[in-house]
């Protein structure tokens, strides 16, 4: 059997009778849309050999910019076209959605909410299986679980290069601007805690609360100015003592008590001597 070969679109030639046919894409679209979103004609495009698509505006207020696609043919020596298909397409100035990005792929750090759920591939490459299934698993789970193990799943290395290259040249690196900025580093700060995995060669935890990482997961020539050994020689202080004058004090009250008293003393008349009281 002979396969059918599609014409190529640049070299087909353009059908007179399909290219004529504008009323009845226009028709074939109105019978899609209704005539109050079928707009002005824009044009057409050859798609094959007799076989044209008729562009209509879209009156749509909601679809600006699209356009009404009516795909016309016909038949070899026929005089009448056949809708092949009406359908609504963007133009170049239509505002479309975003390329569609699976949700895996659209989650980010910190989008994790409280109560979500964020599950992980069985074949996520950053983890392996933590023991090998020797057909005994129950017995094998008894032997971990008493060991205090248990986890069916660990960190690959390639998890662990990809998260120490992450957390490197993240902002607790050592090319971040606050770890340039200081000779201080954290393999040397007794605040600096070494991770005990394999990942302890080259990070560890900052517990110092007054430093931009404490808390998290910092390398270990990252620094900062919050180190152990950023100390201050402080000047000797005086004595903040209380001091008190105790060779003397005034009593206002009774400085002005005695004043009053003086001045009534120094205006009273004597009593005379001849004076004769009488009843």
């Amino acid at each position: 059997m002979t396969p059918v070969r599609t014409p190529d679109p640049v070299r087909a030639k353009a059908d007179a009778v399909c290219v004529a046919a504008v009323e009845p894409a226009r028709e074939a679209a109105i019978a899609e849309a209704g005539a109050a979103q079928v707009g002005e004609h824009l044009g057409h495009l050859v798609e094959g050999e007799r076989l044209v698509t008729h562009y209509f505006a879209s009156a749509h207020p909601g679809y600006r910019g699209w356009r009404w696609a009516v795909t016309l043919t016909r038949a070899s020596r026929a005089k009448t076209v056949t809708v092949n298909e009406v359908v609504m397409l963007p133009g170049g100035e239509a505002v479309v959605a975003p390329e569609w990005i699976p949700w895996s792929d659209r989650v980010q750090p910190g989008d994790l909410r409280p109560g979500d759920l964020f599950p992980t591939h069985a074949d996520d490459p950053r983890l392996e299986p933590g023991f090998t299934d020797t057909g005994a698993l129950d017995d094998v789970r008894a032997v971990v679980d008493e060991l205090g193990l248990g986890r069916e799943r660990v960190l690959s290395p390639f998890g662990r290069e990809e998260a120490a290259e992450r957390w490197y040249g993240g902002d607790f690196g050592p090319s971040s601007a606050i770890a340039q900025a200081v000779p201080y580093k954290c393999h040397a700060c007794g605040y600096w805690i070494r991770l005990a995995d394999s990942l302890g060669q080259a990070f560890g935890v900052c517990t110092n609360e007054m430093a931009p990482g404490e808390g998290r997961v910092v390398a270990y020539d990252y620094g900062c100015g919050a180190h152990s050994d950023a100390t201050i020689d402080l000047p000797d202080q005086p004595a903040t003592h209380h001091a008190f004058d105790t060779t003397g004090y005034d009593n206002l009250e009774l400085a002005e008590a005695d004043a009053v008293q003086s001045e009534v003393e120094a205006t009273a008349e004597p009593e005379s001597d001849d004076e004769v009281t009488t009843d």
